[in-house]
């Protein structure tokens, strides 16, 4: 957020903008998005350990970022407890101490995210070094934040595929 600009967020407590400045919790939190999915399915799909899986999902619970579903019974008769993301992230803001962390866990994503799309044609991309004054700024950052704020409120459409969005806005010290 831009010095000066209000963000309304309650501040995130040091354990919630701890269990979300990770790349493997951000990735799970986003496969639970739509679907409610198993401590297994998670780690099929990240192709990471079951145990390792747990450690980050139990993170989550406790946190608030995930909630435990109606458990059911597995194809083998194991119990299992699917996990549906509770989309708590969007409404906290963190504290200026775990930006940094935050935002190399959101590439570390992006990058894994990117490397998994089959054909490169479906990532649009653009890149801009505008120069903005104070003011220029807080605007662009306002706009972004009504415009994402909005997309979280989108019903999917007919037809509707999951995308994923990526913004940052830094300075470029190699042009100073």
């Amino acid at each position: 957020m831009a010095e000066g600009m209000k963000d309304d967020r309650p501040l995130a407590t040091e354990a919630e903008a701890k269990a979300v400045a990770s790349a493997v919790r951000l990735r799970i939190l986003r496969l639970c998005l739509d679907h409610a999915l198993t401590n297994k399915e998670i780690a099929q799909r990240l192709g990471a350990n079951p145990a390792t899986v747990l450690h980050h999902v139990r993170k989550l619970v406790d946190t608030g970022f995930l909630a435990p579903q109606e458990e059911r019974v597995g194809a083998r008769g194991a119990r299992e407890i699917p996990y549906l993301a509770t989309r708590k992230s969007w409404s906290l803001r963190l504290g200026d101490e775990f930006q940094s962390d935050l935002a190399t866990a959101m590439l570390e994503v992006f990058r894994t995210e990117i490397a998994q799309v089959p054909d490169p044609k479906q990532v649009y991309t653009a890149r801009l070094g505008p120069r903005l004054n104070e003011e220029q700024y807080e605007e662009l950052i306002r706009r972004l934040k009504v415009l994402f704020d909005e997309l979280t409120t989108w019903e999917p459409g007919p037809g509707a595929k999951p995308y994923s969005m990526f913004t940052a806005i830094h300075p470029d010290t190699g042009r100073e």
